[in-house]
């Protein structure tokens, strides 16, 4: 038992000490200035009007932002469209994200994004800072743990995506603030248009910092966008291969933490430490492989879970990075969560992940 608390002791000193490197790593791109792209599968945008800015792009869905004295400034990543369907067409949308948020004045943590026929800019508002948005009440709707009061504004000859113009603003705002979460985008939209508040075609839907006259920092730590199929399903689909990385998936356990060698990744280190995410599966059989490693010559084991039910486990027995496939693993369709979990470390061994890929 002594031996075992070290060993621990040993984990967390471990863990903190590849924390720092790991987000070095994980920092692709910083941008400053307006600027549009793509990148790990996001669509990213900085824009601001003046002011100071800085945007770190790090992986798949996640990003940092620090900005001061801006007059207006927007940082989001998520999903661009070509204004040619509905979100009713394009399936049902959410994103789960965790986030830390310190706005130093006015300022939004949302989901955030336009539709064209008709003009709209609209905002699902989680949190924000010395002001909270209002305008018009049209209702309220509770979902995902909370309730949001809905407001309509109208903005006229303002800035927009077709240049200046006159359009709607549709805002959902949570009566209480929270920095994590799922939030059930389509949702929000079908309660909008039960209102009378119609959307057009989607031009947009992206998990966003906003500031407004202000000063403030934000870093979005995990961020997944789902997109398609009749549930909350998440992009792409396992019909097209999805490969996950593990760092922006979401941790759970007592010591999980990021690593940057021999991989950047994330280290499970005792029993009960996991990461997941949701999936949406079109049909119920896959084949699931995970690159990963041992922290040693020892075998690391690390269980596939989905839907709660245990599916299978990996082996890793060494510490070189290997892939290892689980084959024709049959599963519940729809939205499914999946889980890596470490269930049978008995104390000689850490777990290593890098990324999952489903096909």
């Amino acid at each position: 038992m002594k031996q075992r608390r070290k060993r621990l002791f040993l984990a967390i000193l471990v863990c903190f000490a590849l924390t720092i490197p790991a987000v070095i790593v994980q920092a692709a791109t910083t941008i400053t200035a307006n600027q549009t792209g793509t990148q790990d599968g996001y669509d990213y945008e900085l824009w601001k009007d003046s002011g100071t800015t800085s945007m770190t792009l790090n992986s798949g869905g996640t990003f940092s932002a620090q900005w001061s004295n801006i007059g207006n400034a927007l940082f989001r990543k998520g999903k661009k469209f070509d204004s040619t369907k509905t979100h009713s067409q394009l399936g049902n949308i959410s994103i789960n994200y965790s986030a830390s948020f310190n706005p130093g004045g006015n300022s939004y943590l949302c989901v955030y994004g336009w539709t064209k026929d008709p003009l709209v800019e609209y905002y699902i508002v989680d949190s924000w800072g010395t002001y909270r948005p209002t305008g018009t009440k049209k209702g309220t709707i509770s979902v995902d743990g909370g309730t949001y009061d809905i407001y309509e504004t109208t903005r006229t000859n303002q800035p927009s995506i077709i240049g200046n113009a006159t359009f709607k603003q549709y805002w959902s705002v949570r009566t209480s603030q929270r920095t994590s979460g799922t939030i059930s985008v389509s949702e929000h939209f079908k309660k909008w248009e039960s209102l009378g508040m119609p959307m057009g075609k989607m031009y947009e839907v992206a998990l966003t910092v906003e500031g407004y006259q202000s000063s403030g920092s934000a870093n979005v730590t995990s961020h997944t966008l789902t997109i398609g199929g009749g549930s909350t399903n998440p992009t792409p689909t396992p019909s097209t291969g999805a490969k996950t990385e593990t760092e922006s998936m979401t941790k759970g356990g007592q010591y999980t933490g990021n690593i940057s060698s021999p991989f950047s990744g994330v280290a499970l280190y005792a029993n009960n430490d996991l990461v997941k995410y949701t999936q949406y599966f079109e049909s119920g059989t896959h084949s699931f492989s995970l690159r990963g490693a041992s922290n040693n010559s020892n075998m690391a084991k690390v269980d596939l879970k989905i839907g709660g039910v245990t599916k299978g486990t990996f082996y890793f027995g060494g510490s070189s990075p290997a892939v290892y496939t689980l084959n024709n693993v049959s599963h519940g369709t729809g939205n499914q969560e999946i889980q890596l979990v470490c269930t049978s470390d008995d104390g000689t061994w850490d777990a290593y992940t890098d990324y999952l890929e489903i096909n």
